[in-house]
């Protein structure tokens, strides 16, 4: 298979055109396709979930988005530019924070994030930073004396240092506690403000119904769905599920209508009809009824 059977992205230039675009992206290991022609877009300024299993795809499109992983086929467009060719002027616009580990271990969490404020242009004040990913009380600490979750906190901070126009943010709250998972999302909740586009990987629904203008849904190596979050799934969630006790057995009913079933109920059941409940899929619900697909388990 050769990238030439599908055509690249145009080369935006543009400032409302696509932030990322994708198509027909293809990405195999021994093999197994991982990515099995999956089509992208993510718009200026907004925040954009994706979510799936392990193992279906999240980092690896991440990868290829930031350059560090070649693809088998597609056309990709990141900034306007492919990330397989893009230099180091291209690079500079975005911030990424990965899975691998972050800074010098030798180094204090302060000296860090010094160090690295002298590669870019316009970094973020040292000071601002340990704020806003609650490493105040740890800037003199020596990085190989963190916790996971305080790594993973100056990997944010690191990757949002250079005021990037696109940030890559592959599972950046792994190993975080509640309270620091908090302050990154007020940390993103301020990217977005000032017109940041944000790529997020995520395993927590709960993050991803917080941060994101939509999510997608990534099973098979594809996008099986892309919409807001409160969207997702639409067609999964008009179906209502009614539950009642009849002389003691369980009924249910699943339909489009339960005011309909619930008038029934109420015109034969001369009393209080026990056990009545009707619900709808909750996000959880609609996440694993999507990623039950073909493939979907990679």
């Amino acid at each position: 298979m050769t990238s030439t059977q599908v055509a690249p992205p145009a080369a935006y230039t543009d400032r409302d055109a696509p932030a990322v675009s994708v198509r027909g992206l293809r990405k195999s290991y021994g093999g197994k396709a991982v990515l099995d022609g999956l089509d992208l877009e993510v718009r200026r300024g907004e925040c954009f979930a994706l979510l799936g299993p392990n193992g279906a795809g999240k980092t690896t499109t991440i990868e290829v988005l930031e350059g560090v992983r070649r693809r088998d086929d597609g056309g990709v467009a990141v900034l306007g530019a492919d990330p397989a060719t893009a230099g180091r002027a291209w690079r500079a616009r975005l911030g990424v924070v990965s899975q691998g580990e972050g800074a010098a271990q030798a180094l204090t969490v302060r000296e860090a994030l010094d160090h690295f404020a002298a590669y870019h242009a316009r970094p973020r004040r040292t000071a601002e930073l340990l704020a806003a990913v609650g490493l105040e009380e740890k800037a003199g600490t020596r990085v190989g004396r963190l916790s996971g979750g305080q790594r993973r906190r100056l990997a944010v901070a690191l990757g949002v240092q250079g005021r990037p126009e696109l940030v890559f943010l592959d599972e950046p709250t792994t190993g975080m506690d509640p309270v620091a998972r908090r302050q990154f999302w007020e940390l993103v909740r301020g990217l977005r403000a000032e017109g940041t586009t944000v790529l997020l990987t995520t395993h927590y629904l709960d993050e991803a119904a917080e941060l994101a203008d939509r999510v997608g849904v990534i099973a098979g190596g594809r996008l099986v769905e892309v919409a807001p979050p409160a969207e997702l799934g639409a067609e999964l969630r008009r179906i209502a599920t009614v539950t009642w006790l009849d002389g003691g057995s369980r009924r249910q009913v699943r339909t489009e209508a339960p005011a309909a079933v619930l008038r029934d109920l109420l015109a034969t059941t001369p009393h209080e009809v026990p056990g009545l409940t009707v619900t709808r899929p909750g996000l959880e619900d609609v996440y694993l009824q999507l990623v039950r697909t073909p493939g979907g388990d990679q």
